[in-house]
């Protein structure tokens, strides 16, 4: 069983409690995070979740996506499950984190204080099936407009990405390792 963290509305701890319970109903608000990583094209990696997931399978989801675990931070969260995921390591930069609520038809909710990172990697990707259906690399306008125009993301890649354009992205990626 996973025992995720749970905090209120300004990231402070109030307990723990499993997964399952977590996504329940309107949900039990819980530390999550969510990873960009682009390539040195400046394209974005981003991930189709499984048919197995019970929260919006089939949807894109950013490259990286998960929970974090009691005794973790985000960023160490975010190391342990990037090669859980896509089977690759690389350096992780802590931008911001956002609240949401949001329900997946009848079968559950997310409640999150959810980190952004961000990351560089060229290397080879080697997805996990049970967690990833397909990836692709993708241009940010080509996705813009994807976005925009497609109801196949989810909620929190929807609003990372919002927030994620208030950055310099050129500026931001030349700083990463």
């Amino acid at each position: 069983m996973e025992t995720l963290v749970v905090v209120d509305e300004n990231d402070q701890v109030i307990g723990y409690e499993s997964r399952e319970k977590c996504h329940e109903g309107s949900g039990i608000r819980h530390r999550a995070f969510v990873v960009f990583i682009f390539n040195s094209n400046s394209e974005l990696l981003i991930a189709k979740r499984s048919e197995f997931k019970k929260l919006w399978p089939n949807y894109w989801d950013l490259s990286c996506a998960s929970h974090v675990y009691p005794n973790e931070d985000y960023k160490s969260a975010a190391e342990r499950r990037l090669p859980q995921e896509l089977g690759f390591k690389c350096n992780l930069k802590y931008l911001f984190k956002f609240v949401y609520q949001a329900p997946y038809k009848d079968v559950g909710s997310e409640n999150e204080v959810c980190a952004v990172l961000v990351g560089k990697y060229d290397g080879e990707v080697k997805p996990n099936p049970k967690e990833v259906a397909e990836w692709k690399f993708i241009n940010l306008k080509e996705l813009e407009e994807e976005i925009t125009n497609e109801d196949r993301y989810t909620p929190w890649f929807r609003i990372a990405f919002e927030k994620l354009k208030k950055y310099n992205l050129e500026n931001l990626l030349e700083t990463l390792p």
